[in-house]
């Protein structure tokens, strides 16, 4: 299957089996459009370096890769339980107390200070993304006693979810805050901020507005967040629907229909959506993935997801190039088989939730107007000359059979694009007068090989470098 018409883009999370220069290369040629460095293992300096060798071997394939640097949050895990494994079968007797020095099967350290004050008697307490679920049925001394629900295998530090409602932490915390300046200070251009349970999470975050600042991506992953989404999903620049932590949060029947509901949001207000959690987990392991892997990716794309995320199956599989393919071969799949036409009609009536921004409103018309004119007239392109990437954004979410050309003299929206559904990140010397823009951003086009001599193209700009706002349309036949 040919790949490189895929509009869905693909993020990969960094890890021990894919930091080295060869392996990047190759998941780079595989794909993968953006790298996710998890703080939530490893040192800050570490992180750096990885950042800097992305970004050149970026520059090496001559195209943007974008960074995501991904905070841990309050991020609660067990004491290690050493170089084996432990079974815990269900049933069977635990105690649970505060403390980061090492775990057994017997006695099980979680580094949450007020383990003790906060968890009670009837609570439900997951480990390692839902492996296994222990519920607590008293208070011994200074430890809690559970019963393991579900049983399964634990090994190093896993995770241990506790119900947001009963979580004091807030977000970002000052370790978030001191890992995020150091990231800021090298020039990333996305952040993930989690366990968001509010918009006052994001604002939190305190960085300048993008692209000047990181886009900041709000991971929703709590109960609390689904009931704020509106509000959150204004604050931010782009969502992740972390299912493991949100399926702790909710009925597993549930988390189907809130990965729709919060990809249709963020289309209506022009962000991206990445769905993130679990997409191909057997190909840890397998040289290809499960049956039912291959229907949730293309289930994904057909919901409207912008980008698909790899977590575990690129950071410590046996084979995350082959794992980046295959993600490629089933996004671009889906993306032929997209129903482009309804997909646009049920947009019609769907405009941007933000009434009072006036100047976003002149854009959400005029990319509605540049989708019309694109599919009646045949054209062979959108090019879209964009300061902060939202013009490519409000455009994306129409799903135009035409390729989106995003064209920006800012380094940091060409890489914050690499996150956008079907954009293509191009550069421009710089904001002009529109016929200066739109000349330039034709001949880029056509000297990349995207558009050929007798296309007809479809251009969105402002009037000039002052423009606020997209608030011009053109018809171009390429000469």
């Amino acid at each position: 299957m040919d790949t490189t018409s895929r509009r869905t883009k693909i993020i990969a999370t960094l890890g021990p089996a894919s930091s080295d220069e060869h392996m990047l290369r190759s998941m780079i040629a595989a794909g993968m459009d953006c790298v996710r460095i998890n703080m939530s293992h490893g040192k800050v300096e570490d992180g750096i370096a990885l950042y800097h060798r992305v970004r050149a071997l970026g520059a090496e394939a001559g195209r943007p890769v974008g960074t995501l640097v991904d905070l841990p949050g309050p991020k609660v895990r067990a004491g290690s339980f050493g170089s084996e494994s432990v079974i815990l079968e269900e049933g069977r007797a635990v105690r649970l107390t505060p403390g980061n020095t090492g775990s057994t099967a017997e006695v099980i350290e979680v580094n949450y200070d007020d383990l003790l004050r906060d968890i009670e008697p009837g609570d439900t307490l997951s480990f390692g993304d839902g492996a296994i679920d222990c519920r607590i049925t008293g208070v011994d001394g200074d430890s809690l006693v559970a019963e393991v629900t579900h049983g399964g295998r634990l090994s190093g530090r896993p995770g241990v979810h506790i119900p947001s409602d009963r979580l004091r932490i807030s977000t970002p915390t000052r370790e978030d805050l001191r890992i995020l300046d150091a990231f800021v200070e090298v020039g990333v251009d996305m952040v993930a901020v989690s366990f968001v349970r509010s918009a006052h999470d994001v604002r939190r975050v305190g960085t300048e507005p993008h692209p000047r600042g990181p886009l900041v991506v709000a991971k929703i992953e709590t109960r609390a967040a689904v009931e704020n989404l509106e509000g959150i999903i204004d604050a931010a620049g782009a969502v992740m629907i972390a299912r493991g932590d949100l399926g702790n949060e909710c009925s597993i029947e549930e988390l189907p229909h809130l990965q729709k509901h919060i990809i249709r949001m963020c289309i209506a207000h022009g962000r991206p959506a990445i769905t993130a959690t679990q997409m191909l987990e057997s190909m840890v392991y397998a040289a290809t993935p499960t049956r039912a892997e291959a229907s949730d990716v293309a289930n994904a794309v057909f919901d409207g997801s912008s980008a698909v995320m790899l977590s575990g199956e690129t950071a410590i599989g046996h084979d995350p190039a082959n794992v980046v393919r295959t993600m490629a071969r089933l996004a671009a799949r889906a993306d032929a088989n997209f129903d482009y036409s309804a997909w646009s009609r049920q947009l019609v009536e769907m405009h941007m939730h933000e009434p009072s921004a006036l100047d976003r409103q002149v854009t959400d018309a005029l990319t509605m107007a540049a989708g019309r004119v694109a599919r009646d007239l045949g054209c062979a392109a959108i090019l879209c000359i964009t300061r902060s990437g939202f013009t490519v954004r409000a455009m994306a979410r129409f799903r135009p059979d035409a390729k989106i050309l995003g064209f920006s003299p800012d380094e940091r929206t060409i890489n914050q694009l690499t996150l956008s559904w079907g954009a293509i990140p191009l550069p421009l010397t710089q904001f002009a007068s529109n016929d200066e823009m739109v000349t330039e951003a034709v001949a880029v086009a056509k000297a990349q090989g995207h558009v050929r001599s007798g296309d007809i193209v479809a251009v969105l700009a402002g009037t000039d470098a002052r423009s606020r706002a997209t608030d011009v349309l053109r018809v171009v036949n390429v000469a």
